[in-house]
């Protein structure tokens, strides 16, 4: 009873309500995909970014839009490319000749949701434009810090790295990703559907927001006072240290990637309407949150398959 009474405790029932709405709104419009839905909403409560890694035209676009009409927040759309320089991404300061004086005119990462669609079709210099942003939601353009607006989601896609034309993110880029994602090809119920149906964009359109940008800081505020008990802790630092020593990998998991995984543990459980994290939670994120993190030992081990063994191999207390 005492657990029950904190559950309900941890939202107003309103923005429980309304949280409900919107990933319901969502899966309407992205359909055939509830796990893929609930992982992004989940990135986004836990204040992390998302990346989608799939062939062009199965969803990622669409979902991107889907949670911005959904969320009520402001988005913005950018199509990397190889010639986009950082200063289309943050921004440029101008020299105004009647104020005499430069004045800085924002690029579209000054959004609430951005939606960096094939980011590794931009050369390096180009993707670590929006290191700063991912990580300390700022830019800095000529000495001066800029703060972005909040709540700030970055939703950036990919394609496989054994396309034309693409450029392997780094390491330190991978890592401001909280999920990866693959969302792959729809069922054939949900392939009917969406070939018969309206068309999505105006199905996106039509959508009213469900939730405010107030709202999604309550919740990520919320997700902070999720429960995460001793014994929890203990087993994603037990999944941490088995990173580091499992055959097969030659870069296991940083601190950060296990913060990350708490944070996300702590938002699904506030998803799913607990106010504590379970086992379960961490063990539902633990590949999408780890995979693109490891750097295995041979490129013919599999990232996916290597965090998996790393997860069977930790025991739960």
């Amino acid at each position: 009873m005492h657990a029950q009474a904190k559950d309900a405790d941890i939202l107003p029932e309103r923005t429980r309500a309304a949280l409900g709405d919107a990933v319901a709104q969502v899966n309407q419009l992205v359909l055939g995909k509830p796990n893929e839905v609930r992982l992004a909403f989940t990135t986004l409560l836990a204040g992390g970014h998302l990346l989608i890694e799939d062939l062009p035209g199965l969803g990622k676009t669409t979902l991107a839009r889907a949670m911005a009409a959904s969320l009520g927040l402001d988005f913005q759309r950018m199509q990397f490319t190889s010639d986009l320089l950082p200063s289309d991404i943050i921004g440029v300061s101008i020299f105004d000749q009647t104020a005499r004086e430069f004045r800085f005119h924002p690029g579209p990462v000054f959004t609430q949701l951005l939606l960096a669609d094939e980011i590794n079709r931009a050369p390096p210099r180009t993707q670590s434009a929006l290191l700063e942003a991912m990580a300390e939601h700022q830019v800095t353009v000529d000495g001066v810090t800029h703060t972005l607006p909040q709540p700030f989601f970055v939703v950036a896609t990919q394609n496989p790295v054994d396309l034309a034309g693409t450029f392997p993110l780094p390491d330190s880029q991978m890592d401001r990703f909280l999920l990866r994602l693959h969302l792959g090809y729809p069922d054939a119920g949900a392939e009917r559907e969406m070939l018969a149906g309206a068309d999505r964009r105006d199905l996106i359109a039509g959508s009213l927001p469900r939730l405010s940008s107030q709202d999604v800081l309550s919740l990520r505020e919320a997700v902070g006072r999720v429960h995460a008990s001793e014994a929890l802790v203990a087993y994603v630092q037990a999944l941490l240290q088995e990173s580091r020593r499992h055959p097969g990998v030659q870069v296991g998991l940083s601190p950060r990637a296990g913060l990350g995984l708490l944070r996300g543990a702590r938002a699904l459980a506030l998803l799913e309407g607990r106010a504590h994290a379970l086992p379960e939670d961490v063990q539902a994120l633990f590949t999408a949150v780890a995979a693109h993190r490891l750097v295995p030992e041979s490129e013919a081990d599999g990232r996916d398959a290597l965090a998996g063994r790393i997860l069977r191999a930790v025991a739960v207390d």
